[in-house]
């Protein structure tokens, strides 16, 4: 402690004050919370010390988190360090903390932290901050007796959600929703490869066998996933064709009110291929409204 600091605590009435020193086998809190910081995350992140043992994670850039969420619950079955994330696939605007590494107090046994290394080291980080870059955003209107109908009703929520993201539409058509009409549009939609085309339409589809599923087959898709565990937005229909994720989504874009394609679409904007295990896993928190 220096003179200045003797003088600031006598300045607050503070006339003793409590010091602790490092025992053998022992590594201070900044240093073992730094440590698994670096460890654990990767991508678009910055570390930053902050006091009392803590260190925090920040996206540099607009992205989605992807966490380990087994992993996680491994470290923090662990002594002396805890980590806390954002939910796995939550969307971060850059300069959003991400995370936090919290130590016990003073100090923490240095056998103890390089366990909790050890196991970063073989299984990989914990968080990644996949960065959100430039994507191209496709969307298809349909309604059964007129594809601009639809466009009316939807385009302003549209709007609403995509700019909770920081993106706009690049692409958009309205089609009458019968499988060919349907299946053309999707067609001209892909061509520039967007990063994803979102279908909505006016109706409830009853799933890969109604017209917007049927066109999706027909363009040569892969049908992933079809219903969610997710309250609003049971009815999805996620499908890829090659590397472009198509997601239909009735009802969902009637209003701006947090759905399933909140959920799904970070991870989608930042070319990460969301699977039907993905989107099983998102019941656990799936009750939205």
């Amino acid at each position: 402690m220096s003179e200045e600091d003797v003088r600031l605590l006598e300045s607050e009435g503070m006339q003793q004050v409590w010091v602790t020193e490092l025992e053998e086998g022992e590594v201070g809190e900044d240093q073992a919370v730094m440590a698994v910081a670096t460890e654990m995350g990767c991508g678009a992140v910055e570390i930053r010390l902050a006091a009392g043992g803590r260190a925090n994670l920040f996206a540099t850039e607009d992205c989605c988190v992807l966490v380990d969420d087994e992993l996680l619950k491994q470290i923090n079955c662990t002594s002396s360090i805890v980590i806390a994330t954002l939910s796995n696939l939550a969307y971060a605007k850059a300069g959003q903390r991400i995370a936090t590494v919290k130590s016990a107090p003073f100090a923490v046994a240095e056998a103890q932290l390089e366990a909790v290394l050890m196991i970063l080291r073989e299984r990989g980080p914990i968080l990644q901050a996949r960065p959100i870059r430039n994507p191209s955003i496709a969307v298809l209107y349909t309604d059964p007796l007129s594809g601009e109908r639809a466009r009316q009703l939807f385009e302003n929520i549209m709007r609403q959600r995509l700019d909770r993201f920081g993106v706009t539409a690049n692409y958009v058509l309205a089609t009458v929703e019968d499988e060919a009409s349907v299946a053309r549009a999707l067609q001209h939609l892909l061509r520039p490869k967007p990063t994803v085309v979102l279908v909505a339409s006016t109706t409830a589809p009853a799933g890969p066998e109604d017209a917007v599923g049927r066109a999706i087959v027909q363009i040569g898709s892969h049908l992933e996933r079809f219903l969610a565990p997710v309250e609003p937005g049971n009815l999805l229909l996620l499908a890829y064709k090659d590397d472009v994720p198509i997601v239909s989504a009735p009802g969902c874009f009637r209003s701006a009110k947090p759905n399933v394609v909140d959920l799904i679409l970070p991870p989608m904007l930042a070319r990460y291929r969301v699977s039907g295990w993905e989107v099983a896993c998102l019941g656990h928190g799936g009750l939205l409204a």
